[in-house]
């Protein structure tokens, strides 16, 4: 299939950027302030935007081009990381900088994410729609690998500001690589229905289908309490490994290479086992694993920290892909693009779990911020698969 092919190298070029932009501004923001809470912040500032514009990024997927939109929000991406790159290269960039433009960087991702998910559908179809995703999810770990190695051999020879002119050439790459792909079914809609009308019709089919609902809860619970230990890696590199911008690469790099260690794992799972139990058990399992990463730094040194890494964020990519494959087969064809949204909307909680971490990390330290987040996250999941049964039956 030529379009899954350009999908798959549009999604490896992205995740470059994707992933130098979290090395370079983590490190950015950590320089600027010296605060493991504001360099929360400043991540949260990614994904701040993604709670507001999920559902309506999903009625936009479900109206128009999905490729199109997938070249169009590429190249927004590059323009504003080749902006933060510029001012930082100049010495003209400020915190507040930082956060506004990677505000409007958030926006971009949002409208990305909402129609990647629902194109993968298209190109094909739904039976093969959990494997397609898992090798997507592979393209964008080693697309992650590379971004993070990357950016932090470049922020430690030449600077900030060339880390973010790195990242703006992986958007631009990913966008280039979709210009030629075809959009395999309409979109838009010739019923008259407006984007409010869709947003609406969508908020209606949450209310009345709890499993729905469920399913983002927990999606936004596992971004929250799970994927906001990333918040506290530039603080876990420099201060408690004492590792510089290298290591922070090093740590990026375990979290690359565990996510493609669990969708490698993802292709092995029988087809009739029931994706909602495997989904909870593997968050319980996500919860558990953080706690092994409080007290690794202090007992198995860098080496250990990143297979500790690994394991997390195998469990972490096997959840992100249980999650986005359940919630788009739980609803109709017309609702893909806002089923998408919807998944955009519950990691677009993220903000909450990167303040609250780095929070934690201010007032306790990193172990005592790793440990309750896991705790929660245990216990979150297996609350919900005790009052909730049918999420089990999946």
């Amino acid at each position: 299939m030529p379009d899954f092919r350009r999908l798959g190298v549009s999604v490896l070029f992205n995740s470059v950027g994707m992933m130098g932009e979290t090395v370079v501004l983590g490190w950015l923001a950590l320089e600027l302030t010296n605060s493991p809470l504001l360099v929360g912040v400043a991540l949260s500032m990614r994904m701040l935007p993604l709670f507001f514009v999920g559902v309506p990024a999903g009625a936009l997927a479900d109206r128009f081009p999905r490729q199109r939109l997938l070249v169009l929000t590429g190249a927004g991406q590059a323009l504003t990381a080749t902006t933060l790159g510029a001012l930082a290269w100049l010495g003209q960039v400020s915190f507040a900088h930082v956060l506004l433009v990677t505000l409007a960087a958030g926006i971009f991702r949002g409208l990305e994410h909402a129609a990647r998910q629902s194109y993968t559908h298209d190109v094909v179809g739904a039976d093969a729609l959990l494997p397609g995703l898992a090798v997507l999810g592979v393209a964008m770990r080693v697309g992650w690998l590379a971004g993070s190695l990357g950016a932090g051999v470049v922020i430690a020879r030449v600077g900030s500001g060339a880390g973010y002119f790195m990242v703006a050439a992986g958007f631009l790459a990913g966008a280039a690589a979709l210009l030629r792909a075809s959009n395999p079914t309409p979109t838009t809609r010739r019923d008259g229905e407006s984007l409010w009308r869709s947003v609406v019709g969508f908020g209606t089919a949450v209310r009345r289908e709890r499993t729905l609902l469920v399913l983002m809860l927990l999606t936004a619970g596992a971004e929250i309490l799970g994927f906001s230990h990333q918040a506290l890696l530039p603080s876990l590199a420099r201060d408690v490994l004492r590792a510089g911008p290298e290591g922070l690469g090093t740590l990026n790099a375990a979290r690359s290479v565990g996510g493609i260690v669990g969708l490698m794992a993802a292709t092995l799972r029988r087809a009739d086992t029931g994706g909602g139990a495997v989904f909870v058990a593997v968050l319980v399992a996500f919860g558990a694993s953080l706690l092994g990463l409080a007290v690794a730094p202090f007992v198995v040194g860098l080496a250990g920290v990143v297979g500790v890494l690994i394991v997390v964020n195998a469990l972490g990519a096997l959840a992100d892909l249980l999650a986005q494959s359940l919630l788009q087969l739980s609803v109709p064809a017309h609702l893909r693009g806002r089923a998408g949204g919807a998944w955009v909307v519950a990691i677009g909680l993220a903000p909450l779990g990167q303040l609250q971490i780095g929070a934690l990390a201010t007032l306790f330290g990193v172990g005592v911020a790793f440990s309750l987040s896991g705790f929660v996250l245990m216990v979150l999941a297996g609350g919900t698969a005790l009052l909730f049964p049918r999420v089990r039956r999946l």
